[in-house]
């Protein structure tokens, strides 16, 4: 007996039969069983999900020597030679290669003549939607007023290309993807009927890289079963057809998550050794990211990620936020867009995997924005001259004042402009400009931002000496020091702030005093 290919032998020969396609099946039926049957029919979606076994059952269903009924009987004539493809009255036309008008005029005069031998002439015209726009014209007539027992069936995968005015004279139905446990079902069925021994992971799989279509599950079905010697592996599956494996992107991406760079390259690299295609690396380890997040997200079902959920990391899951992997899956999308274009594949992939080394050092913009709000409310809380040195939350009030006074007198100085803009406005203007009052034993340093506030101040330094040490009741020599930076100029003040050491610490940062700032002091 000639063998015959799974997608073949398996193909529903009734309504019963259609896997996924419940909605439709049971439309058509009842339309065949109550002999309300259109003049024309459009089956749509996507490929290998049954749009031309429905309308080969459909054709059967309603010349069945035994109608009206659910199904066809199969076993009479009529029947039988609609399976045998050699039935007078049922005519299959390729629409992708019977593009012209003068094909659909040859339809409309075969039209005219009686079905020979059935109830009715069914014209079968798959992949409709490749009709050029004349060949629709000349059908759209034949279509809107057939003679009765005429009945048109037309299958596309694209809908939108059809035009408006043939779909409205269709009953339209839209065949959907088929889900992954109904493949992996029928997977497992001829399995059993073939005495093939398999993996649950491995028909998990091929029902996965179906992606919803039957038929091509059955084409890679066949595929897998020729090198298989009676027994389907996952580890055979990789092995011939140059797959990466769940265990060893598991590998890789824990590496990730410990940034491990050096280990992930050379994991990255072994993978290439092994003749795996980089497009098929980076299609395996976006949809790991794909899986992980959907984890992260709650969702579970192996029906949707392809695997248990016990199978992915447990480290990956822990250690990566939902950002980062938004992050790595952004990155693998956009090298799959352009690693056709490189100069060398390899680079391109070895650049990724030492850039996801880093994913947990990446902070997304919210998360950003989230950490400016955390220093900000964490600011808010410091004491405005709280001492770096120890905690300020432990320091009591008397150190807070005792460092206050001998550290900053930056408090004194608006006061000190308050009482200068009675009698000397120039003064109390150039003071105004003054940044931070700094005292050092008896010696208080006023920063000054440019250089005319200082000579203005240099001039009137006497008045404000006794000011000062009316207002301090104390006696203090004056440094004026000309800075560029306008808030604080030297290191030990900026290490002195409480705030400075609370972003220090949270971005892992240090005070850096520019090269460029040059000062110059004057003490009087």
């Amino acid at each position: 007996m000639a063998y015959e290919v799974t997608a073949s032998r398996k193909r529903p020969s009734n309504f019963d039969q259609l896997t996924g396609q419940d909605f439709v099946a049971t439309s058509l039926q009842k339309s065949v069983a109550s002999g309300k049957i259109a003049n024309a029919y459009l089956f749509s979606g996507p490929r290998g999900v049954g749009k031309t076994s429905a309308a080969r059952i459909l054709a059967k269903a309603i010349n069945c020597e035994k109608w009206p009924s659910n199904n066809p009987c199969g076993i009479c004539e009529s029947c039988l030679s609609v399976t045998r493809g050699n039935a007078l009255d049922v005519i299959e036309i390729d629409g992708a290669s019977n593009t012209g008008v003068d094909d659909v005029r040859e339809i409309k005069d075969e039209v005219l003549f009686a079905p020979s031998t059935s109830r009715y002439k069914v014209y079968i015209i798959d992949e409709v939607h490749m009709l050029s726009p004349n060949a629709f014209n000349a059908l759209l007539k034949t279509i809107e007023e057939p003679p009765p027992y005429v009945v048109f069936i037309f299958a596309t995968t694209e809908v939108h290309k059809v035009p408006a005015t043939i779909r409205s004279r269709c009953q339209q139905f839209n065949f959907r993807l088929i889900g992954l446990e109904e493949i992996k079902l029928k997977l497992t069925e001829i399995s059993t009927e073939s005495n093939i021994e398999t993996e649950e992971e491995a028909l998990l799989w091929i029902a996965k890289e179906a992606t919803g279509s039957l038929r091509d599950a059955y084409t890679l079905y066949d595929q897998i079963v020729s090198f298989s010697d009676g027994k389907i592996t996952i580890e055979k599956i990789k092995e011939k057809l140059g797959l990466v494996g769940l265990d060893e992107i598991n590998n890789l991406v824990e590496n990730f998550a410990d940034n491990s760079s050096v280990e992930a390259l050379r994991i990255g690299g072994e993978i290439i050794k092994k003749g795996v295609a980089p497009e098929q690396f980076i299609i395996e380890l976006s949809e790991y990211f794909r899986n992980i997040l959907l984890i992260k997200s709650g969702i579970k079902k192996e029906g949707i990620l392809g695997f248990p959920v016990e199978r992915f990391s447990a480290k990956a899951l822990e250690k990566l936020s939902v950002q980062q992997i938004e992050y790595a899956l952004s990155l693998l999308l956009d090298l799959f867009r352009n690693i056709r274009y490189s100069l060398n594949q390899q680079f391109e992939i070895e650049l990724a995997i030492s850039r996801l080394s880093f994913i947990t050092k990446h902070l997304s913009d919210v998360e950003i924005l989230e950490s400016i709000k955390k220093i900000k409310d964490e600011i808010k809380r410091i004491p405005v001259h709280a001492a770096v040195q120890g905690d300020p939350g432990l320091l009591n009030n008397e150190e807070n004042n005792k460092k206050e006074e001998e550290i900053d007198f930056t408090k004194y100085r608006d006061e000190i402009v308050a009482n200068f803009k009675k009698n000397n406005m120039m003064l109390a203007s150039s003071l105004a400009k003054t940044s931070l009052w700094e005292r050092e034993g008896n010696i208080v340093k006023i920063y000054c931002t440019d250089n005319f506030s200082l000579d203005f101040i240099k001039n009137e330094i006497s008045t404000l000496k006794k000011e000062l040490d009316l207002l301090t009741k104390g006696n203090y020599r004056i440094e004026l020091v000309l800075s560029v930076n306008k808030e604080v100029s030297r290191e030990n003040i900026l290490s002195s702030s409480a705030q400075v050491d609370l972003i220090k610490k949270i971005f892992k940062g240090e005070v850096v005093i520019d090269s460029r700032i040059k000062e110059d002091s004057n003490e009087y």
